[in-house]
């Protein structure tokens, strides 16, 4: 493998996975924000009001995202073996 086929392959998987990551990163840091605001706002600083939501909402996300991020997968490995 030439050394710019190998720089392109990288380029594109550091693309796919950036793409593949983005929507559960957004839904996390939306949802921290707001739970941020709300204990902030309320004064109650528990550790369950904070994570389960964004556990809860994440699981959903990848629920829901995840035939798109194995379709992104599968495209990339198919290209980087060479397939059609």
């Amino acid at each position: 493998m030439v050394d710019t086929e190998f720089a392109e392959l990288l380029r594109h998987a550091l693309l796919a996975a950036m793409h593949v990551g983005a929507p559960v990163l957004v839904v996390a840091f939306v949802v921290s924000a707001v739970t941020g605001l709300l204990q902030a706002a309320t004064g109650i600083h528990e550790t369950a009001v904070g994570l389960l939501p964004r556990l809860l909402v994440v699981g959903l996300t990848l629920v829901a995202t995840l035939p798109w991020m194995l379709e992104r997968m599968v495209d990339l490995f198919r290209a980087a073996a060479g397939a059609p």
